[in-house]
């Protein structure tokens, strides 16, 4: 009879066993599950691969993929095989017998435990072992790279005579491997360690020795291998202190050797590497000797005199000899900081003159004519008129402009060079009518034109003078491509060149479209493209989307810095990317820079730190990309360009001396262009970075003496001062501006920035750089160094006189008055003929206006102040042109307007104030109506002293060139395109 008990042949064993069919669906859900891992991970490197190809630098890739693969797997099998070869060893030296312990019978149920699994056992450990090392030795691809292309300085430290080759690409790389020596020999010891306890040739409790003989000589190896290389970490360390930062009390933050370090600690890591030589001998004669009697004798000296040697003798030699005496001790050594700082940044050509901070000149009608010629003050703030170029330019919703316009410079009909404000007109999918896949994807998919404005002038209303705008773009840049697919704020991907129509613009005619034809992006015709790309993005429509059909393309990495920083992950962008029209296309211009942090001798800053202002602190996309990177040499080596059309990248050698780009052009060849490359029309658009002349400036607030008694005294610590137009207290940004400085003969496009003295407001210098590519002159930086005896009225000090004058006070007040805002632009410094000159717009948001208009100038200059309409009319008032009032600080100042039909407006106006605030504050409700009245009231009354006075000051003046136009004149190019735009 069959056995129906529920045997294990039974149903009921049959009733707790899946069936076949359930088994099969198990494992064809695994199989698939597995699968769409595999996929999942390959379509992300497919798709980089995909994309690398797409922008011709698939050489980038490849070479930091094999790398990376290359590391992991040497380094990863070094460390697996080291780690398995030690506990294979370990387990044939253990002893035939066991001694018979409670600690080894308790050992004995664990060695049988693990018996039948040994092999897999071993497996598992050195393969989770080799992993870890594997991935962490690919992150040091770029450390392998430089040391295995690496080209010489042909500069030497002052301390060993190295070339600096040695310290910024050797030393990491010989410290890498150190460090996975270390990890290795202690993994090694620590498996073999527990292999020897686990098999009996390590006894902690057993009766007789604690290790048998094989043991010991394995353990003692392991043990000597250690203590060799702490020896040759000895060694390493004596070059260390060439590129070690510090703190100094005298100078803060501080890089390379000083006394006690040659005296003291450099003595002391030799004594010590001779000492862990012979410990490390000790420990290898243990395989005769059998004993650790004097290998740890050896090894207890070698910590005893780490203690004493390396550590109580430098602290008395800091005490006893350098403390008494320091700045003639330090000196010699602060002389090797002060040569290679100021060579490591660039700084060690800047040149730095005296300069008296005073007008010698009694003409202040000549001083008038000179302004001119020295400077084109910029009236347009970049970074305040952005919500101006946002009303009067945007024209659709879908278009949108960054919030910090770029200052470029332009040819005018005449041939001469024009300070221009100007933007983009970029996607903005916040303004696109209906949100959905295919308007964000398909529909909507880049901006158009660029719209540009003099940035040393205004029209009679306040706002810019454009000399390119409207839809499509007109104006002086002439013909270009004006479709911008990659831009700022093009952050999203697209897919473009397929069967759906993209919208350019919209006008009285209809909707204006186009049909990408560039050959930037991925060609998604591939069935195995889209797949990837679903994955990739998580977007499942992709793979199945009638949208996409033949040709089309999908464009992401759509910004210029991410687009540069991918095809040259070696560089460091700089925060501020800015367009130009170039050659008939537009054309993002980026500037990236080498760094290393292995330049002895050479103080080490932060890049995020030194580089933040004003701007960045809000508007984090101008920040520096590398925040948190220290370094301590930088150049602006590449200068790289994006086209905003088809996307295509280029990379082009601007230092020709670097050494550090030489080495990366050799781990990279064909990335780099020549310098010869560069356009003469591309040339022209080129300028100084901001973010290196922000590093510079920092480092020269220290660095700008040449002398080590001096820089030890800390006298000449200079600071860069806070913005005093924002409330952030974050450092002035650098102003781009086309200057003449006192030794130059002309004007140049120039970054410019003030000092002041380490804690306080006045100025101590003034500092700028000729931007300009096209003259000899560009890079050299030049500092205006003023007298220590004479207080020169710095920024702020500037700003808070402006704003204490009780005349102007009350002009403020006014035009602040009601829902009007009152914005301060940039403070500009320029030197003019001994003195210092400074003009700032002032602009006014108010009422219905959602954006600033140009209100007010102030300009000051030798303790004279005027705050006028116009440029001009301040200018003719600092400088007491014949039929202007007299300016502030020569006795009228407080005394309010003098005229009386302007007192009698502002009269006026102070009572239509009034009455539009009683109507709102009505116990049966606001008063709309009356309140409406009162404003116009208001409005008519504040035009009416606006009149008055620019007829008391003689503001109809005929219009200069190049200059602010003045009330009551219109420039006729503007008030046309004004006209059709409204």
């Amino acid at each position: 009879m069959p056995d129906r008990g529920g045997g294990p042949t039974g149903p009921r064993a049959r009733a707790g066993r899946p069936s076949r069919r359930a088994r099969f669906l198990i494992v064809t859900l695994g199989v698939l599950a597995a699968l769409g891992m595999a996929f999942t991970m390959f379509a992300g490197f497919w798709t980089d691969w995909l994309w690398y190809r797409s922008v011709h630098y698939s050489s980038v890739f490849t070479t930091t993929l094999s790398t990376k693969i290359g590391l992991f797997f040497v380094f990863g099998l070094l460390m697996a095989l080291a780690v398995g070869l030690n506990i294979w060893l370990a387990h044939r030296l253990r002893p035939p017998l066991s001694a018979m312990s409670m600690e080894q019978q308790s050992l004995d149920r664990y060695r049988m435990a693990i018996a039948p699994y040994k092999r897999w056992l071993l497996l598992s450990a050195t393969s989770l072992v080799g992993l870890i090392a594997g991935a962490s030795a690919a992150g040091q691809w770029r450390t392998w790279l430089m040391w295995v292309n690496g080209v010489p300085f042909h500069q030497k430290d002052p301390q060993f005579g190295l070339d600096v080759s040695f310290y910024a690409f050797d030393l990491p790389w010989y410290r890498f491997l150190l460090g996975f020596g270390f990890a290795t020999t202690i993994l090694c010891l620590i498996a073999a360690a527990l292999t020897h306890y686990l098999y009996g040739g390590l006894r902690v409790t057993s009766p007789g020795a604690r290790a048998t003989a094989a043991a010991t000589g394995h353990l003692s190896v392991l043990l000597g291998v250690f203590v060799a290389l702490k020896a040759v970490a000895y060694w390493l360390d004596r070059y260390g202190l060439a590129v070690k930062s510090s703190d100094f009390k005298t100078t803060g933050n501080w890089t390379g050797l000083r006394y006690v370090d040659a005296n003291a600690y450099l003595p002391a890591k030799t004594i010590l590497f001779c000492i862990a030589v012979i410990c490390a001998l000790l420990f290898f004669a243990t395989l005769w000797r059998r004993t650790w009697q004097l290998p740890v004798i050896g090894f207890g000296l070698m910590v005893l005199s780490a203690v004493l040697i390396g550590g109580l003798y430098p602290a008395i030699v800091q005490k006893f000899q350098v403390q008494p005496n320091e700045q003639a001790k330090e000196a010699p050594y602060v002389q090797k900081n002060l040569k290679a700082t100021r060579e490591a940044y660039g700084i060690d050509h800047t040149k730095v003159s005296e300069y008296p901070g005073k007008s010698a000149t009694k003409d202040t009608g000549a001083l008038r004519d000179k302004v001119a010629d020295t400077a084109a003050l910029r009236v347009m703030d970049p970074n305040v008129v952005s919500p101006t170029f946002q009303q009067r330019q945007q024209i659709r919703d879908y278009y949108g402009f960054p919030t910090n316009l770029d200052v470029d410079r332009y040819s005018t009909k005449d041939g001469t060079d024009q300070d221009t404000v100007l933007g983009l007109r970029e996607l903005d999918l916040d303004g696109v009518p209906k949100n959905n896949w295919i308007n964000d994807h398909f529909r909507y998919t880049h901006g158009y034109g660029v719209v540009a404005a003099k940035g040393t002038a205004a029209d009679s209303e306040g706002r810019p003078v454009f000399i390119e705008k409207n839809l499509p773009s007109k104006g002086d840049l002439g013909s270009y491509q004006q479709q911008i697919y990659y831009g700022e704020k093009t952050t999203t991907y697209s897919i473009v060149g397929g069967p759906q129509k993209e919208v350019d613009y919209s006008d009285d005619d209809g909707e204006k479209t186009t049909r990408y034809t560039g050959r930037s992006g991925v060609n998604l015709g591939n069935p195995l493209n889209r797949a990837a790309y679903a994955v990739a993005f998580n977007e499942p429509q992709i793979l199945y989307s009638g949208a996409i059909g033949k040709g089309s393309r999908i464009l992401y990495n759509r910004t210029p810095k991410d687009r540069v920083e991918a095809v040259a992950p070696w560089l460091t962008i700089d925060g501020d990317a800015y367009p130009a029209v170039v050659d008939h296309r537009i054309q993002w211009i980026v500037d990236a820079y080498t760094t290393t942090n292995g330049y002895p001798y050479a103080s080490r800053t932060t890049l995020g730190d030194t580089t933040a202002d004003s701007l960045t602190a809000t508007n984090n996309s101008r920040a520096v990309v590398a925040q948190q990177n220290r370094v301590n040499y930088i150049r602006n080596s590449v200068k790289a360009t994006v086209d905003a059309y088809t996307g295509e990248v280029r990379l082009y050698q601007w230092d020709t001396e670097d050494p550090v780009l030489k080495t990366w052009m050799k781990a990279f060849p064909g990335t780099v262009q020549a310098r010869t490359d560069i356009s003469a029309d591309l040339m022209a658009h080129l300028r100084y970075p901001q973010d290196l002349f922000k590093v510079q400036r920092e480092l020269l607030s220290r660095y700008h003496v040449t002398d080590a008694d001096t820089f030890l005294s800390g006298s000449e610590v200079w600071q860069v001062p806070d913005d005093p137009t924002q409330d952030s207290h974050s450092a002035v940004p650098p102003y781009y501006l086309s200057m003449k400085m006192p030794d130059q003969k002309a004007q140049a496009f120039s970054l410019t920035t003030t000092f002041t003295p380490n804690g306080r407001d006045n100025l101590s210098a003034f500092m700028a750089v000729d931007s300009d590519p096209r003259t000899g002159d560009y890079g050299r930086i030049r500092i205006l160094k003023l007298p220590t005896s004479t207080a020169v009225d710095g920024p702020k000090q500037v700003q808070s006189q402006f704003n204490s004058e009780s005349a102007i006070a009350e002009t403020i007040s006014l035009l602040s008055r009601g829902h009007s805002k009152v914005e301060y632009g940039n403070l500009l410094t320029v030197p003019l003929d001994g003195g210092l000159l400074y003009a700032e717009p002032v602009y006014v948001r108010g009422g219905s206006l959602k954006y600033p208009l140009l209100r007010k100038v102030l300009v000051t200059y030798g303790g004279r102040t005027a705050f006028e309409d116009t440029l001009d009319q301040a200018l003719d008032k600092v400088f007491g042109v014949a039929g202007s009032s007299p300016p502030s600080g020569t006795g009228d100042a407080g005394q309010g307007p003098t005229d009386p039909t302007v007192r009698k407006a502002l009269q006026d106006a102070q009572k239509a104030f009034d009455a539009g605030q009683q109507a709102l504050k009505e116990k049966a409700g606001p008063d709309w109506g009356a309140y409406a009245e009162a404003q116009r009231d208001l409005q008519d009354a504040l035009k009416q002293a606006e009149d008055a006075q620019a007829k008391a000051d003689g503001a109809n003046k005929s219009d200069k060139t190049g200059k602010t136009v003045k009330p009551g004149k219109t420039d006729e190019s503007s008030k046309s395109g004004e006209k059709k735009q409204d």
